[in-house]
């Protein structure tokens, strides 16, 4: 791919975002603002939830909620869009030639920038609490690219996926709703039995939103295993998610 190719793609993918940001807030009242409220909505219900009914001790719990919601969502959103970019996107694909891999990654790209967005929640969340930023905040683009990596390998599997196997989309909302209960969003991890703990060490986002909450709550300083870590299940993703979506792209005509 040639850098003039590349720069038509990337003009394709920003002018897509673009669309799709004023699409999703198109009539709507309160338009970008739904972005930062969504998240404190839901972590005012949780919180009063699960420190009401649960007792759940934990220091600050609602930043602690907001931050593995936001982040989880991210990637939840992101791979349940690309699912669905290519066939979505038939008609286009159908009359034109063009790439078809930007189509999975504009949808992981919208939902980096609702991401942002909903980073001024995040913000909100710590200055009621009187919570100061540290200088481990500025690790967050480097768990972003994780976060964006992963997310974009699993969308191009289940883009690729779902052209042939259109059932994909039903199972895959099971998947993530099982894998919200397994990732301490919500609960401490000290409440997990011994097994279901040890295997949080082979769940992504369990890395990820520890991550985010070590640099943003608890003032910690991820080492290089962590990183490590983060960042090899971010490239195995992805490469595996690139293999599968370049050996079937050439079929998608017949199927989409």
């Amino acid at each position: 791919m040639n850098k003039a190719q590349l720069r038509r793609n990337w003009f394709t993918i920003t002018s897509m975002v673009s669309r799709d940001f004023k699409l999703k807030y198109r009539r709507s009242v309160l338009g970008v603002l739904w972005s930062v409220l969504n998240p404190l909505l839901m972590m005012c219900v949780l919180t009063a939830v699960f420190s009401t009914f649960f007792k759940f001790d934990i220091e600050n719990y609602p930043l602690y909620l907001i931050l593995g919601n936001t982040l989880f969502a991210f990637m939840a959103d992101s791979t349940s869009t690309a699912m669905g970019s290519i066939i979505d996107s038939a008609p286009l694909i159908k009359k034109i030639r063009i790439d078809k891999i930007i189509f999975p990654i504009e949808k992981v790209l919208f939902q980096l920038v609702n991401f942002a967005i909903s980073l001024v929640a995040v913000v909100i969340v710590m200055v009621f609490f009187q919570i100061t930023p540290t200088w481990n905040w500025l690790l967050l683009p480097v768990l972003l690219v994780y976060v964006t990596l992963f997310s974009a390998g699993l969308g191009f599997l289940l883009a690729s996926l779902a052209v042939f196997f259109r059932d994909m989309k039903h199972l895959w909302s099971v998947v993530i709703t099982a894998w919200t209960y397994a990732t301490p969003l919500f609960y401490p991890e000290n409440i997990l039995p011994a097994w279901m703990a040890a295997a949080e060490a082979y769940n992504p986002m369990y890395q990820y939103v520890t991550y985010y909450r070590d640099i943003a709550l608890w003032n910690i300083t991820p080492d290089l295993s962590m990183n490590l870590t983060c960042l090899v299940m971010a490239l195995a993703t992805f490469a595996v998610g690139l293999f599968v979506f370049k050996k079937t792209e050439r079929k998608f005509i017949l199927y989409v």
